[in-house]
C-alpha cells in the first residue's frame, strides 16, 4: 500500500498510512479510480442518473489550520433528475433563508473582525428578539417554581478541576488567565457555578426541588474554520437550570421539564421533533460514571416519563454522557433539516464531585440527583435557527418592528405622530417613516424590512380615525379603525399567535 500511494505521489495517503501500520487496510477500485477505503459507496455506478456539481472551496487537511490549505470540490448525486431538482430547490431555499444573509439585511447582529472570530455582537433589533425570548421563558420558568440566579463569566481553574472540565476538555477552552496567585478561566459551563449556589448553606430533604435558572454566557474556544455565524460561536448564552432533587423527584421533574420544552417548541413553531434517549452502552461500561443501580433506574425513569408525556422518542446506544443518560430533542425545520436543541441530562457524577448534600428524613446525609436543562440550549443558535426557520419573517410577537406608519405626504405627518404615539403607548414596537419619498417605495422598502403590518395614513385616514392595513406578504388587507387594528395586534401579541 506505501509503495503504491509512493508512487503515485500522494503525501496524503502516505500520512494515514503511517498511523495504520500492523492494521489490514482495504483499497476500493471504481473504474481507473482507486482510493485508500472500504467501499463501495453505491453497488453500482449505473444508479447514478442525476449529478451536479456545486461548488468548490479551500479546506485545510485534517481540519488543522497547522497543515496545508486543499481544494474540497462539493458534489451530489441521485437516483432520479426529480430528487436532484427537489434537492437543489432547498439548497437555494436554504440561501434565501442563510441567517447570516439575513442578520445582515434585517440589522439583527454583526459579526466584526475588529472584535473576533465567533463573538457576535447583537444590534438593537436582534436584542429585541433575544429578549423577548429571555422574558418568554423566564415567566414560563416562574410559573414553574424556578429561582433565578446569576454568576460572573469566570472562575477559578479550581472548580472546573473539580468538575472535570479541565484539563480534560483544555483544547476547546480558552487559556486561563494569571490573577494574582491564581488562575481563572472563561467559563465554560455554568454547572460549577450553581453547585456553589446550591453548596452555600444547609439543605433538608424538604427544600428540594431546589430549581436554579440562569441565561448564563459560557465561552469556548472553536477552531477558526468551524465559526458559523450564530450556529457555531465562541461566546454565547445558555438557557441553563439545574435542579437540584431526592431520588423519589426524578420522574415528576423529567416529566415538568419535557411538557416545559413541548410548550417553548409549540409557541415558537417547531413543532415536528423527536426525541432520542441518549443511554448508555451496555458493553463499555467503564466509560460512564455513577452506580450501576442508579443508572438502571435514571433510564428506567426517562423512559417512562417519554412515554408519559407521548414523546416520539428513539433509544441512541451509547450517546449518553459520562455523568448520565440524556433527552436531546432533535427537531426539524421547515427545510426538513434536523437540528439538536433542547437537553435534559441526569447527572449523578457532579453532586458526588462537588460533595452535595441534603439532610434526608432519616436525619441522616444524602446526595442530591441533579438535572441539567435548556431548552434553546445555545441562545445564539436557537435564534440562528429561528431566523432561517422563519425566513426572517418572525411572528407578530417576536417581530424587532411590528408595525410601520407610513404617512402618505409631509401634510400626514401631525397624524402619523399621533398614531405612532398612540400604537407605542399601546405597547406596540412601531417606526413612522416620514422620509420625502412616495407611498410606494415606502411600502416596498418596509416590505424587504419583513415587518408584520404597514399602516399607510392619508387624507381619508385621518378623516376617519381609520388605518389602511397592509399586512407583510399578503399586501392590503383593507381599512379599519384605529381601535379594531390595535384589538387584532395585541390578542395575537398576548396569544404568541405564529400567524396574525
Amino acid at each position: 500500500a506505501v509503495l503504491y500511494f509512493r508512487k503515485k505521489s500522494d503525501p496524503y495517503k502516505l500520512e494515514l498510512l503511517q498511523e495504520l501500520k500492523g492494521q489490514t487496510i482495504t483499497f476500493y477500485h471504481q473504474g481507473n479510480f482507486t482510493d485508500l477505503c472500504y467501499g463501495p459507496h453505491i453497488p453500482s455506478t449505473g444508479r447514478i442518473k442525476a449529478i451536479k456539481l456545486l461548488s468548490v472551496a479551500g479546506a485545510y487537511w485534517r481540519g488543522s489550520e497547522k497543515n496545508k490549505m486543499l481544494q474540497r470540490i462539493y458534489g451530489v448525486t441521485f437516483p432520479t433528475q426529480k430528487e436532484l431538482d427537489d434537492h437543489l430547490y432547498r439548497l437555494e431555499e436554504a440561501k434565501r433563508r442563510d441567517h447570516r444573509k439575513l442578520g445582515q439585511e434585517l440589522e439583527l447582529f454583526l459579526l466584526t473582525p475588529k472584535v473576533g472570530g465567533g463573538l457576535p455582537l447583537w444590534l438593537p433589533k436582534g436584542t429585541v428578539i433575544r429578549e423577548t425570548l429571555e422574558r418568554y421563558l423566564r415567566e414560563e420558568q416562574m410559573k414553574r417554581g424556578y429561582l433565578p440566579v446569576v454568576t460572573p463569566h469566570i472562575g477559578n481553574i479550581e472548580l472546573y478541576k473539580t468538575s472535570g472540565h479541565y484539563p480534560f476538555y483544555k483544547e476547546s477552552q480558552f487559556a486561563p488567565l494569571q490573577v494574582d496567585e491564581d488562575q481563572y478561566l472563561l467559563k465554560p459551563m455554568n454547572c460549577p457555578h450553581h453547585f456553589q449556589i446550591y453548596a452555600s448553606r444547609p439543605r433538608s430533604y424538604r427544600d428540594l426541588p431546589i430549581r436554579l435558572a440562569e441565561f448564563g454566557t459560557v465561552y469556548r474556544y472553536e477552531q477558526s474554520g468551524e465559526l458559523n455565524g450564530l450556529i457555531r460561536v465562541r461566546s454565547f448564552t445558555v438557557d441553563d437550570s439545574h435542579m437540584f432533587l431526592r431520588q423519589d423527584q426524578v420522574k415528576e421533574e423529567l416529566v415538568g421539564v419535557i411538557e416545559l420544552i413541548q410548550e417553548v417548541f409549540s409557541t415558537l413553531g417547531f413543532k415536528d421533533f423527536r426525541v432520542r434517549l441518549s443511554f448508555r452502552d451496555p458493553k463499555n461500561k467503564e466509560k460512564y460514571g455513577g452506580a450501576e443501580e442508579l443508572w438502571v433506574e435514571a433510564e428506567r425513569l426517562i423512559r417512562e416519563a417519554a412515554e408519559e408525556t407521548k414523546l416520539n422518542h428513539f433509544v441512541g446506544v451509547g450517546e449518553a454522557a459520562f455523568y448520565g443518560p440524556k433527552i436531546d430533542f432533535m427537531v426539524r425545520d421547515v427545510l426538513g433539516r434536523t437540528w439538536q436543541l433542547g437537553t435534559v441530562q441526569v447527572d449523578y457524577v457532579m453532586p458526588e464531585r462537588f460533595q452535595l448534600e441534603y439532610v434526608g428524613s432519616d436525619g441522616q446525609k444524602h446526595r442530591p440527583v441533579v438535572i441539567h436543562r435548556a431548552p434553546f440550549g445555545s441562545l445564539e443558535r436557537f435564534i440562528g435557527i429561528m431566523i432561517e426557520h422563519f425566513a426572517g419573517e418572525f411572528p407578530l410577537w417576536l417581530a424587532p418592528v411590528q408595525a410601520a406608519v407610513l404617512p402618505i405626504t409631509e401634510r400626514h405627518h401631525a397624524h402619523a405622530r399621533r398614531l405612532f404615539q398612540r400604537l407605542q403607548k399601546a405597547g406596540l414596537r412601531v417606526e413612522s417613516d416620514e422620509r420625502n419619498e412616495k407611498i410606494g417605495y415606502k411600502i416596498r422598502d418596509w416590505e424587504l424590512k419583513k415587518v408584520p403590518y404597514m399602516l399607510v395614513v392619508g387624507d381619508k385616514e385621518e378623516a376617519s380615525g381609520s388605518v389602511s392595513v397592509r399586512q407583510h406578504t399578503k399586501g392590503d388587507i383593507g381599512s379599519m379603525s384605529e381601535d379594531a387594528f390595535l384589538k387584532r395586534v395585541t390578542e395575537a401579541i398576548e396569544t404568541k399567535a405564529l400567524t396574525s
